[in-house]
């Protein structure tokens, strides 16, 4: 099946914020909690843990019989509320992988829960959805087996009903091991996602049961078709009537106008059937989905039975057209788009894998500024909140499933399960994010083994075809040339590849690919350690790596390099750079990671070269223990080459960004390169009044402005941004007087009470005047009084062995991060210090409601 116009399905179920679902939601005051089904409730409070199999300190502990008995004794074990990593709190070692960030993540993680279901719930369905739990999960509920699943990333449900004891006590056990689980970068451990309790009818929406596609849209008018399926789990025949009203949602989740309704269809249900109901409906004037505009409507499906509703379940979903073209690029409702796109890791810094919504929340927020549109799952299908934030936001998706297929990159990867589990993990991702309007790919894998497999690349496009034929299908390729001359690429709609893209002259002369669309699934890999820089030559020292933004691994280019093959191939749908943040592990290139000579499968020469490399690091064992490629650091502080990417993909925000700082007493006189990031045309730099020369950019070549001669003195360094000939932006940077004081900044000054908010708060190591002063790394003590509590410290340095949980954080080059919460069941403000020898003490008031 090979097309390029897409009218999508949109958004779907599956996303978390709370806890109870109200009955009215259609209020005003009462937003939707969590689609799908209505009576859905979290169930992430009180659950007990214990850690067994190989422990933090690299010791052992045995692992007791009986863990999943309803009579064991857990009164000793660790209380806790999910989403949870257990191997965020370390300690790093400096013994331990760097590729999975130096921490002690692999173990036998034990989780239990007591819970009471009401004796009224006697004929009740009840299901537990995990959202994902790392890895090899298997459940037990009053110690009889439920079943398993073991890939971490998957959402997945389990039918507790056959094992439940209304009216009484019920324990429900977790086994999780990820010492049967391999990763290139750090996965996190433990239930890291959330888990919810599903209460159903016997006769019911099923799980992920709804489907919305929109297969004709003009600005008059668009159909609307959902596919329903219906179960019936009780023992007996059932008429049933289904019915699904559409309503205009907005940014809150609260549905707002009923825009259609569709035609109430009766069904006569078997016992143990499920049926498939296919509604349709016109939506008049619609509201279109996209990312200036993020529009979206949600479908509320009810079955009756006798008159009286018994199940409701709800589908956001959105109205768009998609259409990929090999010579126009991506159109989204009939508008080209550049896809300007990040990969990113699923974990959360310093929180570890553990999924916080605000966490996700500000981190999106963070790439919306810089002008990114869309998002790489790499390599893994993502916390559903992702999907959700993405419709509300305004970011493209590109959802991918697998690192790995049958031939694995480590020997306990994806490999393990392929055969027994690819078919459904991968029915399960596209079945749990079909109707969101933000998904417009789906990838069947990254760079795996068999890139040159034609059955199996057909046989994995077929699966997605299968549950959802409106979107393309793509895969990242590292050998492109192989996936080509197989002719594996074939079976794919969108050819994705990452990196090597000198012969894209030769893949446009292709017949085979003439109408194949070429997407960079990712690109540049730049390396950078914020607020360093290094001279002449030498881009790396101390673990460290200059942000002159040159430096990258072999198979890699600077995002100057990237601009200009994007402009110099314009029909590329566009990019996805590697990665918008930093993320724990994989700190190339201080890594010895193996997997890396795969990018020169074909390159003997080059990949001799890194072998080399490879074990020169391994001797060294470098304390590195966190990337290096991302845009943003692993703190969520931006790095020089945000500007960059600001600049280039928001041509239209006036952008002037300095660098490197000017604090070089050690340089009086000696050449000090000046570079700026600018989304103007022209601009002059002047050294303390004194221009420095003006400069203009070459369309389509020059993507940064560089003044290569400065000679260092002390003082102001100012540049003035032209566009058109007029003055468009500026920036300075000043020599600073000596470390005075800490300031802080949250990035909110309200959480609420109740939920998991966060609130960051960057801290800054600044001068009598409030200027930040580089290079200089205080030991700061963080302390809260009142109503919070510390979560979290950072300071975005890849060496850095300070446990995330501690209360005492070096600067890194002038900064850090505190992140604080609200203290369970309290209101009232939490007064927040930090402090440090000689300074002046930093403190910031947050209030919790």
């Amino acid at each position: 099946m090979h097309f390029n116009k897409f009218h999508s399905a949109c958004s779907l179920l599956i996303l978390a914020f709370i806890t109870t679902v109200s009955s009215n939601v259609f209020s005003q005051s009462h937003p939707i909690k969590r689609m799908g089904s209505l009576n859905t409730v979290s169930f992430d409070d009180a659950w007990l843990f214990a850690r067994f199999g190989l422990q933090a300190d690299g010791t052992r502990k045995e692992e007791p019989a009986g863990l999943e008995s309803g009579s064991f004794n857990d009164a000793a074990w660790q209380k806790l509320s999910l989403p949870h990593d257990w191997a965020i709190t370390g300690p790093f070692r400096i013994e331990l992988d760097g590729g999975t960030g130096k921490l002690p993540w692999k173990g036998i993680g034990w989780y239990r829960k007591h819970f009471t279901i009401p004796a009224a719930d006697a004929n009740k369905k009840i299901f537990i959805d995990f959202d994902g739990a790392m890895a090899n999960a298997k459940i037990w509920l009053n110690g009889r087996y439920v079943g398993t699943w073991p890939y971490g990333y998957t959402s997945f449900r389990m039918d507790l009903s056959p094992y439940i004891q209304p009216g009484k006590e019920n324990v429900l056990a977790v086994r999780l091991d990820t010492e049967q689980w391999d990763s290139r970068w750090y996965p996190g451990a433990g239930i890291y996602r959330h888990v919810w309790l599903v209460k159903t009818d016997p006769v019911h929406v099923d799980h992920w049961g709804t489907y919305i596609t929109t297969p004709r849209i003009t600005e008059a008018s668009a159909d609307v078709n959902i596919a329903v399926t219906v179960r019936n789990h009780s023992k007996k025949d059932a008429r049933a009537t289904v019915r699904t009203e559409l309503y205009e949602l907005d940014a809150a989740n609260k549905p707002t106008v009923k825009v259609a309704e569709m035609k109430a269809t009766v069904t006569d249900l078997r016992a143990g059937e499920q049926k498939v109901i296919e509604s349709q409906s016109t939506v008049n004037h619609p509201k279109r989905w996209d990312i200036e505009t993020p529009n979206r409507y949600v479908a509320k499906t009810t079955i009756s039975i006798g008159g009286r509703v018994i199940d409701t379940y709800h589908t956001p979903f959105g109205i768009r057209t998609l259409e990929f073209t090999a010579r126009n690029g991506f159109l989204l409702n009939g508008k080209r788009v550049q896809i300007k796109g990040t990969c990113n890791h699923h974990d959360l810094g310093a929180l570890g894998a553990a999924f916080n919504l605000s966490a996700l929340t500000r981190q999106l927020k963070m790439l919306k500024e810089m002008g990114c549109n869309s998002l790489r799952t790499s390599h893994n299908p993502p916390a559903p909140e992702l999907l959700e934030l993405a419709d509300k936001m305004g970011f493209l998706v590109w959802d991918e499933a697998f690192d790995a297929w049958k031939k694995g990159k480590r020997k306990n990867d994806y490999n393990q399960l392929f055969d027994q589990w690819h078919e459904k993990d991968l029915t399960a991702l596209v079945y749990r994010d079909r109707n969101h309007p933000s998904v417009f790919i789906w990838s069947i894998g990254n760079e795996v083994m068999e890139q040159q497999d034609v059955a199996l690349t057909k046989h994995l496009v077929d699966l997605v075809y299968k549950a959802d034929p409106t979107r393309p299908v793509s895969n990242g390729y590292n050998d492109p040339d192989g996936g080509r001359n197989s002719g594996a690429a074939v079976a794919l709609d969108i050819m994705g590849v990452n990196y090597f893209f000198g012969q894209q002259r030769k893949w446009d002369a292709d017949p085979r690919y003439a109408n194949k669309p070429t997407l960079g699934s990712e690109t540049s890999s730049c390396v950078s350690s914020r607020g360093e820089y290094f001279f002449g030559t030498d881009e790396y020292k101390n673990w460290q790596i200059s942000s002159y933004d040159y430096a990258k691994p072999g198979w890699g280019c600077s995002p100057d390099e990237q601009f200009r093959t994007n402009a110099r191939y314009p029909h590329l749908l566009g990019e996805y750079v590697w990665t918008g943040f930093d993320y724990l592990g994989e700190p190339t290139p201080y890594n010895s990671d193996e997997t890396n000579l795969l990018n020169f499968r074909t390159d003997p020469n080059k990949k001799a070269e890194l072998e080399r490399q490879l074990e020169l690091i391994r001797k060294n064992n470098p304390p590195s223990r966190s990337s290096y490629f991302g845009i943003i650091d692993l703190a969520g502080f931006p790095k020089d080459r945000f500007y960059s990417y600001q600049s280039h993909w928001r041509p239209e925000l006036p952008v002037a960004h300095i660098f490197p700082h000017w604090n070089w007493p050690e340089r009086i006189d000696s050449i000090t390169p000046v570079h700026v990031y600018t989304s103007g045309d022209e601009a002059e730099l002047f050294l303390n009044g004194v221009s420095m020369g003006r400069k203009a950019k070459s369309a389509g070549k020059d993507y940064r402005l560089v003044w290569d001669s400065v000679r260092y003195q002390p003082g102001q360094l100012k540049v003035i941004c032209y566009k058109d000939g007029k003055q468009w932006a500026t920036d300075e940077v000043r020599t600073t007087g000596e470390m005075k004081k800490l300031e802080m900044s949250p990035d909110r000054t309200v959480i609420k009470a109740g939920e998991d908010e966060l609130c960051f708060i960057t801290v800054k190591v600044t001068d009598k005047d409030g200027l930040m002063v580089p290079r200089s790394h205080p030991v700061i003590h963080f302390s809260v009084e009142g109503a919070g509590e510390i979560v979290a410290t950072d300071n975005g340095d890849a060496t850095s062995f300070v446990p995330f949980q501690s209360h005492d954080r070096p600067a890194y080059n002038g900064m850090a991060l505190l992140i604080i919460k609200a203290k369970k069941g309290v209101k009232g403000k939490v007064v927040v210090k930090a402090s440090s020898d000689a300074l002046m003490t930093g403190q910031t008031v947050v209030t919790v409601q």
